[in-house]
């Protein structure tokens, strides 16, 4: 096929289809004339990619003809029937990209809190650049467990829900500063750190952990897992591959963003454990037990479905028609 002769032969039919949707109101018969063009120009569409490929040509009558297909089918799609593509192929093959970005955070986290807690406790000096004695001793054997009861358990779950949903979402739309996230981290981790230490320096490092333990299973994860994707999308922007710079990051931003939504319910779930768990005088066993069962439930969306979804090709993005033609190129 001689695209040059098809492109001349059919700008003029192709025009006429551009500007019929571009219009505002179109008379029943031009709506007729409508279905009849794009149907024709979808032909051509057709035999142009069949034999010349990717063009600018190709392109363009593309976008054309998307413009029609909006024009006749314009109406929002049921978000009802988006969920389940969104909860079980999207979401979980988005968080599936990151798992090993999130154990090398979960690991590096650990390390420096570790690192804090240990260091501050086995020096007298540092402890005591934390606050005054009494102030320490106070913290210790009241206010660090008293901060799980203090307040009704639907305001606390509530409050630590947000503040930790927030701080998830930052992790991941300024991921592409590439410090923002890495700064949250360090920030927490260090946090962690000077709590545990200050415990460890009373005797009650025990105390610490059991306290932590039943919600901090998932709703550190669900920090570690922000963190990573924030770094994701940085380094889309600073190893775009093959694609340009702002390809790369619009892909990574699409198939990720969605991260910060499953994040929030995970951290909702997170919020529930530690308000209404952790407070109550079961045996430990049972309060960590029901932490760990909700950690073991993110791990599976994540790593079992998303594997799943994986392998069918999602990668979280949208599809090619939802996205658009990513950009134009010469033929």
């Amino acid at each position: 096929m001689d695209l040059d002769a098809l492109v001349a032969a059919r700008r003029a039919e192709w025009d006429r289809l551009d500007a019929l949707g571009r219009a505002r109101r179109l008379s029943s018969d031009e709506v007729d004339e409508l279905v009849t063009r794009y149907r024709a120009a979808s032909a051509d569409l057709a035999d142009i990619k069949t034999s010349a490929g990717r063009s600018v040509e190709g392109d363009r009558l593309s976008m054309i003809l998307s413009r029609a297909r909006l024009r006749l089918t314009g109406a929002p799609e049921n978000v009802l029937r988006q969920l389940p593509r969104f909860f079980v192929h999207q979401l979980p093959a988005a968080l599936y990209r990151v798992r090993w970005t999130t154990l090398a955070v979960a690991v590096a986290f650990v390390v420096i809190s570790s690192l804090v807690a240990f260091w501050v406790s086995g020096d007298p000096a540092a402890v005591a650049a934390l606050g005054s004695q009494a102030q320490l001793e106070q913290y210790a054997k009241n206010d660090f467990t008293a901060y799980y009861s203090e307040n009704p358990a639907a305001v606390f779950a509530g409050t630590v829900w947000t503040n930790n949903a927030w701080i998830a979402a930052q992790c991941v739309l300024f991921g592409i500063t590439g410090l923002w996230p890495v700064m949250v981290l360090m920030q927490n981790a260090v946090s962690i750190g000077q709590a545990a230490a200050i415990l460890i320096s009373f005797d009650r490092g025990d105390v610490f952990l059991l306290h932590i333990a039943p919600h901090g299973l998932l709703e550190l994860t669900c920090i570690f897992v922000a963190g990573a994707t924030g770094l994701h999308i940085f380094w889309a922007w600073i190893a775009p591959g093959r694609r340009s710079r702002g390809e790369a990051l619009a892909a990574a931003g699409r198939s990720l963003a969605t991260v910060a939504i499953g994040l929030i319910l995970a951290l909702a779930l997170s919020g529930l454990v530690e308000g209404f768990v952790t407070r109550q005088p079961w045996p430990w066993p049972i309060k960590i037990g029901i932490g760990a069962l909700a950690l073991a439930v993110f791990l599976a969306y994540m790593l079992v479905l998303g594997r799943a979804a994986a392998r069918r090709g999602e990668t979280g993005d949208l599809t090619e028609y939802e996205a658009g033609t990513p950009r134009l190129v010469a033929g």
